[in-house]
């Protein structure tokens, strides 16, 4: 794990999403991390970006709640299944991280079923789209 700054873990990742905390979010992204959307054909790469993107997805999952973690015995690839409701649609989803050598989140993609919450997830999202690239500009 690093010596300076904060490490990531699973349980630090989803306490920092189930209170909302999006600095300790960001906290633990690397720099480099790449976020594989479940509505993008093409990854988005950056921290920057990447915690825009998981700030815009705070404003539209309602409900949201983290219902299983799996882990590999290395410690270093992470499932969290998840459920929210989207504009109405219940979505059951997966974040799949990985960690990088210094305990960063440098690999993040997400998952959703199904299809219809996933439009509408594509949805919500594309309203966020002019907000999450001026943050992560600015940011």
């Amino acid at each position: 794990m690093a010596s300076t700054g904060t490490a990531a873990s699973p349980h630090a990742f989803r306490t920092a999403v189930e209170e909302r905390d999006t600095q300790a979010l960001e906290a633990l992204l690397a720099e480099n991390v790449v976020f594989t959307s479940p509505v993008a054909f093409k990854p988005y790469e950056g921290k920057a970006i990447t915690a825009a993107i998981l700030r815009a997805v705070m404003r539209v999952f309602e409900d949201f709640r983290y219902v299983r973690e799996i882990a590999d015995p290395g410690g270093r690839d992470h499932a969290l299944v998840f459920t929210a409701t989207v504009n109405g649609k219940q979505i059951q989803g997966c974040d799949f991280l990985h960690l990088d050598g210094e305990g960063r989140i440098d690999d993040f993609t997400v998952m959703v079923r199904p299809l219809s919450a996933a439009h509408a997830l594509a949805e919500a999202m594309g309203a966020q789209f002019d907000r999450i690239a001026a943050e992560a500009a600015g940011g």
